[in-house]
């Protein structure tokens, strides 16, 4: 009984000095002058307050619980020379940061911000520029990514990465980012249980939004416009795309949206304006279409081999 009293005592005492300690400032004139450093001092669930300024770091790691907090949005430069932040814990926040100056690499898709094997994260708020990649979720579950910015200045698809990427993330919300100039704005591959709601993805090279085998996402509420193919989905089942705008996707080979071997899907309340293809269709089954307005496309809808109700 006193040993478990002497227990209990230790660990409010723990509680207590967590809930009185003063989060870590992080400025050029403050006894912490990098975000690197910041997070070598944090223990479990500190709060980094990252003041105004320019910040010429990369391979940033977190690897610990911890709330990142750009005030007046400092700069992050990584001077080209790799991944700048690579999160690599659970219970991670970053938001308000100005981030710029990806490393490019044709063996390493570094990014701006790279999220590995880790849950119950948030991204917000957050402006990239100069980027290969933007934000990569690899083996990630159950976060969100929300208000962010990512304009890319990609002229060939050699040698640039996507705005958003998920890759074998489940449970993940993305949504109110403003994405353009990528290869491809929002790409998943083998994710599955995503919702994509309320984006804005113009201007990418290649697609809008590309996603395969990935199934029981919802994407609702965005704009695929001026892209350079549209939107592609492709080996996926469960799917549900409502109340989506595709517009202005032109080109010999573009569309609007493809369905590509897309099974038991819906596909409701969206507009197809001024594509070459509003729906471009091909191997996919059990799909219900309802409630979609087409206005000035080449094709309202193309359908080829192998698709049956």
């Amino acid at each position: 009984m006193r040993y478990q009293s002497l227990l209990n005592f230790t660990f409010l005492l723990f509680v207590t000095a967590h809930l009185w300690a003063k989060p870590i400032v992080v400025c050029e004139s403050c006894e912490v002058k990098s975000i690197s450093e910041g997070i070598e001092r944090a223990i479990d669930f500190d709060t980094l307050i990252v003041k105004k300024g320019t910040y010429k770091e990369y391979n940033i790691l977190v690897d610990k619980p911890l709330t990142l907090i750009g005030e007046g949005y400092p700069i992050i430069d990584g001077e080209k020379k790799g991944e700048i932040i690579r999160v690599v814990s659970d219970g991670v926040t970053i938001d308000g940061f100005f981030i710029i100056n990806v490393g490019t690499s044709y063996t390493t898709d570094y990014a701006a911000i790279r999220v590995v094997k880790s849950e119950n994260f948030l991204i917000q708020n957050v402006v990239l520029e100069k980027l290969f990649f933007g934000i990569y979720l690899e083996k990630s579950n159950y976060g969100k990514v929300y208000h962010n910015k990512i304009i890319g200045d990609a002229k060939d698809e050699y040698n640039s990465g996507n705005g958003i990427q998920l890759w074998y993330s489940h449970h993940v919300e993305v949504s109110n980012n403003i994405v353009q100039g990528a290869r491809d704005g929002i790409y998943l591959e083998f994710s599955d249980n995503i919702i994509i709601d309320n984006n804005k993805s113009t201007g990418n090279l290649r697609y809008g939004l590309h996603f395969m085998f990935s199934d029981d996402d919802v994407y609702s509420n965005n704009l695929f416009e001026n892209n350079g193919a549209g939107v592609a989905v492709m080996f996926s089942k469960g799917i549900i795309m409502k109340g989506n705008t595709f517009r202005k996707n032109w080109g010999t080979a573009s569309f609007g949206v493809l369905l590509k071997e897309i099974n038991d899907a819906e596909i409701s309340n969206n507009t197809f304006e001024e594509n070459t293809i509003g729906i471009h269709i091909e191997g996919s089954n059990r799909i219900n279409y309802k409630g979609n307005n087409f206005i000035n496309n080449g094709w309202g809808i193309k359908v080829l081999g192998a698709c049956y109700a």
